[in-house]
């Protein structure tokens, strides 16, 4: 079965932030957790690279949109090592295959009649790229999400039918419910859909910096059709000499922000009914990070979490826990350095580094390194019954922080197991030698069921531990509580999250 997820891409007219950060890493927890349960899964990140807001800032910095473009998108391609990102290909949509991909998908668009020239006249926010509607705009003639002041514009544009595609979205809600999530998205994007839809901008007739028209080259679309084509158009050249179309298309999951629900939920569906495509199976979208003052995070305000600050001070696969953990995903929560500490000190440290640590310590000691190969206790299965059922039924919608709790629960239940069993005062009594053995080998097997279920959270830590107990698979089937350990040698390691000063 395949496996399709892709984020949002990012505009280069900026440089990376943790909200880039933060998407791509929910986006690979759930694309590394099937590939261990054995899907053919393919992650597709990128950068949006036409329109208004990146030639206006490439005009700020005196230099041509092209070049802004090369130059930053090559620092969003940077972030996703540091990140630990599995994602598969890295699409930009000044690539060459991707232009030319969306002139033919839109040119089909055009020869099935859903698109028509006529005089466009409204209230534009610049930042959004993006035309606002009468109920969307805030006081003063703000734009809802940037707060800026909207500029009132008017030219001839080709324009897309989206008025027709009501009903047939409408359909589309009512009969998958799950299409958008989480369910309070959903609601909000059919809301949308049912107060009427009204044809938007298929293009722009005097900007320059975009994919041209093929009918009507003295226009480019508008960078939202451009941008939201990615997701299609990556599948027939992210592999040399590959049509991956048929393997991977529709999508499972675009993972995208709140901001961007009406373009994803709304104009991309109508889009690809246009063309004649299938629509993805699903649509998540999550919250904002906010700043500890409340609001979304942003430079002006001064209340930014520099990602590479935390990956600096305490480590990717401590970002990549902390995000999910601290906020739930797909809501609003806010963010913080001191939130981050709080986290690494008495979770990862305190909790999951130091079980490792004392268990492996005590096979050392006890058993000179090696598991002992004896059965492991019940009563502690019992904990971890069902549970790799329970996190993949989670994470298969999507719902990353809710799988991350249950799998801490175990972490939490093996340190309260070391200290009901206490093997230091079992070890000295040569009586209690069988039930000293049961708990190493009970300890390791939490431990290795623990690390198989992070790894999609934390692969660099879990990889070093699952080693380190001589267990290295992480393949999903593996990630039941085992009725006896096999007898493994373990070996010394550095603490997975040392202290910080």
């Amino acid at each position: 079965m395949s496996f399709y997820i892709t984020t949002a891409i990012s505009y280069v007219n900026g440089e990376p932030h943790m909200g880039h950060a933060y998407e791509v890493i929910a986006t690979d927890v759930l694309a590394r957790h099937m590939r261990q349960r054995g899907e053919e899964v393919f992650f597709l990140t990128g950068t949006d690279e036409h329109g208004e807001p990146v030639a206006d800032a490439a005009r700020a910095q005196g230099i041509e949109p092209k070049e802004l473009a090369d130059r930053n998108a090559e620092r969003f391609k940077a972030l996703m090592p540091r990140l630990e990102a599995s994602n598969d290909f890295f699409i930009r949509t000044s690539d060459e295959q991707h232009m030319a991909k969306v002139q033919e998908v839109l040119q089909r668009v055009h020869d099935n009649g859903h698109v028509y020239k006529g005089l466009y006249e409204g209230w534009y926010c610049p930042q959004c790229a993006d035309f606002k509607v009468e109920n969307e705009i805030l006081e003063d003639n703000r734009c809802p999400i940037h707060e800026i002041a909207l500029t009132r514009e008017q030219e001839e544009n080709w324009f897309f039918r989206l008025s027709t595609f009501q009903e047939p979205l409408q359909r589309l809600y009512g009969e998958n419910p799950d299409f958008v999530m989480p369910r309070n998205r959903f609601n909000e994007a059919r809301a949308f859909v049912d107060r009427g839809l009204q044809d938007v901008s298929l293009s722009r007739g005097r900007m320059q910096w975009g994919v041209p028209v093929p009918w009507d080259p003295g226009h480019v679309f508008y960078v939202w059709f451009d941008a939201l084509l990615n997701y299609y158009t990556a599948l027939f050249y992210a592999r040399e000499g590959e049509d991956l179309v048929a393997r991977f298309w529709p999508a499972t999951y675009h993972v995208i922000g709140k901001d961007i629900l009406k373009f994803h939920a709304v104009y991309w569906p109508a889009l690809l009914m246009a063309a004649e495509l299938p629509v993805p199976r699903h649509v998540f979208v999550h919250g904002f990070l906010l700043g500890a003052d409340g609001r979304k995070m942003s430079k002006s305000l001064g209340n930014v979490l520099d990602p590479f600050q935390v990956i600096d001070e305490y480590g990717t696969d401590a970002l990549r826990f902390y995000l999910m953990r601290d906020v739930a995903f797909g809501g609003d929560g806010s963010v913080g350095i001191d939130a981050v500490k709080a986290r690494y000190e008495a979770e990862l440290a305190n909790e999951y580094g130091n079980l490792a640590s004392r268990t492996i310590s005590m096979i050392v000691r006890y058993r000179q390194g090696t598991i002992p190969a004896v059965q492991t206790d019940g009563e502690l299965a019992q904990d971890f019954d069902g549970l790799p059922d329970a996190v993949a039924g989670l994470l298969d919608r999507a719902q990353a922080t809710q799988a991350l709790d249950l799998i801490w629960q175990r972490v939490r239940r093996c340190n309260r197991y070391v200290e009901e069993r206490a093997p230091w005062r079992l070890a000295p009594d040569p009586a209690a030698a069988d039930a000293l053995e049961q708990t190493l080998a009970s300890l390791a097997e939490g431990i290795r069921v623990i690390s198989v279920l992070l790894h999609p959270y934390m692969p660099a830590s879990t990889t070093r531990l699952l080693g380190a107990i001589g267990s290295p698979a992480i393949d999903y089937a593996g990630a039941a509580f085992a009725a006896r350990w096999s007898g493994a040698r373990v070996h010394q390691l550095e603490p997975l999250f040392p202290k910080r000063a």
